[in-house]
């Protein structure tokens, strides 16, 4: 009778536990479940990790690819062995790449710079075919180029097999070795990484926007690249600055461009608190807490980084908890929060008032946990399909409030 209690009791939790995802208006399951998922966050000046999930764990890079082919085309610039004004041949082998293209045609030219733009803003797979093969003599030996130069630059565990990111099987990397390659681009061009923080493009009378909605949405953040395919997911490696301090993150296999773009803004947020600098956005946050990321609770093949303590040398009494998503009503953040606490087995119930998109809403949070139960509740909670956050608090804060 005991057992079938229990059944009982966890059939109607896991009712709950859906009906809370269901009124959720940010969720944020793929990124933080997913098997593809994985993301970093380095000091871009120092190397040092700040975030680290799965950050080893093999990828495909999509069209983050292009990122090398930018770095090998900047290269030869440097070098001199091309100009920006430097016309290049269109085959029917790069005028046949799949989209996204600029609808390039067999027998014309471009130039090397409308080629970089094509390449930062439309992520323009014909571009980079055609670069390639200027650059290379074929897509498939400037393929082995990139493989080559990548492992000298320490990405000891990407392939590439093309110079777009189109898909192929044997064509990976991971978040670690992209954060490397970012970084690489920073300091090895400085001068040419001001395209990657190109609004737009004209070509052929069409203006092309970037697809990087960072660069409009998060203060400080100057490039890098979007990328997407079905195996690999919604793909993004950003650079921001903020109180002098540059970070570079990747978020590799997220459901969607909202998913994707809200995990980085977190992470980055995440991140610069770690380090004492303020946010400077007036946009939804969890206030006055530092915010760690569940997914720091899955799987790796690598134990992530520990993070660096937040306000070092003035808080020495962290309490944990956790947010278990943002609701319409009070009522339904309420249960959710009140279903959080029963899988956590202990802690006090937290309902926080904010606002998304100019209208009220709340967040369910469940205060007062340990760490480790903090992160076994938001892995459980998760493994429902259940939006999930660890934070840890400053206790003056809850006092104060």
């Amino acid at each position: 009778m005991a057992t079938a209690s229990r059944q009982r009791h966890i059939f109607a939790l896991c009712l709950c536990l859906v009906a809370a995802c269901v009124l959720s208006i940010t969720p944020a399951r793929a990124q933080i479940g997913s098997a593809r998922y994985s993301s970093i966050v380095v000091d871009a000046n120092t190397g040092k990790v700040l975030e680290s999930v799965n950050a080893d764990a093999m990828r495909y890079p999509a069209s983050l690819t292009k990122l090398m082919t930018l770095y090998m085309t900047f290269e030869a610039l440097r070098d001199r062995r091309i100009t920006l004004e430097q016309n290049v041949p269109v085959s029917a082998h790069a005028a046949s790449a799949s989209p996204t293209k600029l609808g390039l045609v067999p027998g014309t030219r471009i130039t090397v710079e409308q080629a970089i733009l094509g390449l930062v803003t439309k992520s323009a797979n014909d571009a980079a075919a055609a670069l390639g093969e200027m650059l290379g003599g074929s897509e498939d030996r400037f393929a082995q180029m990139m493989t080559l130069r990548a492992r000298g630059l320490g990405m000891s565990r990407t392939t590439f097999m093309n110079a777009s990111g189109l898909p192929d099987a044997e064509q990976l990397t991971t978040a670690r070795d992209l954060a490397v390659l970012a970084r690489h681009l920073l300091s090895d061009f400085p001068g040419y990484y001001r395209y990657f923080s190109a609004p737009h493009f004209v070509w052929q009378r069409r203006t092309i926007y970037n697809h990087d909605h960072l660069l409009r949405t998060y203060p400080g953040a100057d490039g890098m690249k979007t990328g997407f395919t079905d195996t690999s997911g919604y793909n993004l490696v950003t650079s921001a600055v903020r109180g002098g301090v540059r970070l570079v993150g990747v978020v590799l296999g997220a459901a969607s461009n909202g998913e994707r773009d809200q995990h980085m803004i977190n992470l980055l947020d995440q991140s610069y608190a770690q380090l004492d600098i303020p946010n400077e956005r007036g946009v939804m946050r969890v206030a006055n807490h530092a915010i760690i990321n569940a997914a720091q609770a899955a799987p790796s093949d690598r134990a992530p980084v520990e993070a660096a303590p937040l306000n070092r040398g003035r808080v020495s009494n962290i309490v944990w908890g956790i947010q278990a998503g943002t609701y319409p009503t009070e009522k339904s953040a309420r249960t959710a929060a009140a279903s959080a606490r029963r899988l956590a087995d202990g802690g006090d119930i937290r309902v926080e008032p904010t606002t998304v998109k100019h209208k009220p809403a709340w967040r369910a949070q469940v205060m007062g946990l340990t760490q480790a139960d903090a992160q076994s509740a938001c892995t459980a909670l998760i493994r429902h399909k259940t939006p999930c956050m660890v934070l840890r608090v400053d206790p003056r804060q809850i006092a104060s409030r």
